[in-house]
């Protein structure tokens, strides 16, 4: 008796499984409103992991180009019916991580003076410290 949850639990988690073996979300798993947006998240999960590289590398056109993407298809899936929100999750993301690329391209390329090194290029480098001149 000890190890089964409070009844108050009991009752939406044993809902929440029923719903998972519903043919509704059966039909759900094998569409494209799932598929889609599943298939799409390999754009934002890049971008967020370019966040920590130099951003000497970054495309000022690609970037753009993403994020007009990313809002004609986050209106597209708020629009469809039934909304896409798997897909607008995915583009909203595509478009913060495309906008902070974007200001870091902004950043280096317009307003970053190049002859100082890039605070961001190694982030993994080993930190140094400078240590006071002792007196003799």
């Amino acid at each position: 008796m000890a190890n089964q949850a409070p009844k108050v639990v009991q009752g939406p988690v044993k809902r929440f499984v029923e719903s998972l073996k519903s043919k509704e979300f059966r039909d759900y798993l094998m569409s494209t409103h799932f598929w889609g947006p599943v298939a799409n998240w390999g754009i934002p999960i890049a971008a967020l992991s370019d966040v920590r590289k130099d951003p000497k590398f970054i495309s000022g056109k690609m970037t753009l180009a993403l994020c007009l993407y990313s809002a004609v298809f986050m209106r597209f899936a708020w629009k469809v019916q039934p909304r896409n929100l798997l897909l607008f999750a995915c583009h909203i993301t595509n478009f913060t991580a495309q906008g902070v690329q974007g200001s870091r391209f902004i950043n280096y390329h317009l307003t970053a003076d190049k002859t100082k090194p890039n605070v961001t290029a190694a982030p993994d480098a080993p930190k140094v410290t400078a240590v006071p001149e002792t007196k003799k």
